[in-house]
């Protein structure tokens, strides 16, 4: 498959990249025509980025008319060095790169949508929120807009208060945010916590998470949601009964474990890399678990006949754009 390079030679950098560069992942239908874009990026708590929803997420998004891409970002998996905004710089790059070839990939540069999961939706919401700071200093990209059309946020991390997932936020601004309670770390976690600093500049969102979500509270997606509303951003919000977190597409090829290709995994395995020929050094215990992961045990999750159907509602909210 083909991998699309995002930063030109010499514009990225994060020191535990190693060899690792964000990329897309394209997955454009044949039919000649021009079609909406769905950007997808999968979760995994700023620590890695997982397969489980990516290429399952597009081809679903596929069958609903849209040209898509999967985008594998920067993350953190060590918790040494904090990301601070290189994950949504990644992803403003990413917006400003495919609308730049909108006829090459044959999308509607003026229907760019993301689609992010976990910590993915706290890139995507990030980029909703920010997308006026964010500047591109190549003169290729300076007059493209990073602003996506909408988003799409599934059981997104969001705050980093009572009822934050407190280990992104330790892989996105340092292991020792919470414990430092400095002016700096409290000006992160305000800035972070995006119910925040949504602004009236903000794109439309459409989200979704379960009730009885394990990891991440549900409380996430109503704060964004309410401060969507006070800014008086059109949004849409879905919360099922019952799923755990992770649900991804919950269809029959989620049921079989048919998740496509472990590209997303990339950055992983430079580190894993690295570990082995001695060019990184880690504790002993850490060096067992990255070269030896433990395997999960037989995947038999259930179907989820209501939350399966959040691709459908989300395409009838952004046709409804």
């Amino acid at each position: 498959m083909e991998k699309i390079k995002i930063w030109h030679e010499g514009e990225y950098y994060y020191p535990l990249a190693f060899d690792f560069e964000p990329n897309l992942r394209p997955y454009l239908l044949n039919d000649g025509e021009t079609h909406p874009c769905m950007m997808v990026l999968p979760g995994g708590g700023y620590a890695v980025v997982v397969p489980t929803e990516g290429e399952i997420v597009a081809k679903a998004f596929n069958e609903l008319g849209y040209n898509c891409f999967v985008m594998t970002y920067t993350t953190n998996q060590l918790m040494r060095e904090p990301l601070f905004e290189r994950p949504v710089t990644d992803l403003a790059r990413a917006v400003r790169h495919v609308r730049k070839n909108a006829d090459k990939y044959r999308i509607d540069p003026n229907r760019l949508y993301i689609c992010g999961f976990s910590a993915a939706g706290h890139v995507c919401a990030s980029l909703c929120n920010f997308h006026d700071e964010i500047k591109d200093e190549n003169p290729e990209y300076a007059d493209i807009s990073c602003r996506p059309d909408a988003a799409v946020l599934s059981y997104p991390v969001i705050t980093s208060g009572e009822y934050a997932h407190k280990d992104s936020f330790r892989f996105l601004l340092g292991g020792d945010i919470y414990e430092r309670n400095d002016e700096e770390s409290k000006a992160l976690l305000y800035k972070y916590s995006l119910e925040n600093t949504v602004k009236e500049t903000n794109p439309p969102c459409f989200i979704w998470q379960t009730a009885t979500d394990d990891l991440v509270p549900v409380e996430n997606s109503y704060l964004y949601a309410k401060a969507l509303k006070d800014k008086g951003i059109r949004y849409a919000q879905h919360v099922f009964s019952s799923g755990f977190h992770g649900l991804s597409v919950p269809n029959e090829d989620w049921v079989n474990g048919n998740f496509g290709e472990p590209y997303p995994m990339e950055q992983n395995f430079e580190l894993v890399k690295a570990i082995k020929s001695g060019v990184l050094e880690v504790p002993p215990d850490v060096k067992d678990q990255m070269l030896n992961p433990q395997t999960p045990g037989d995947w038999k999750p259930s179907l989820y006949p209501e939350a399966v159907i959040w691709p459908e509602l989300a395409d009838r909210f952004l046709k409804s754009l």
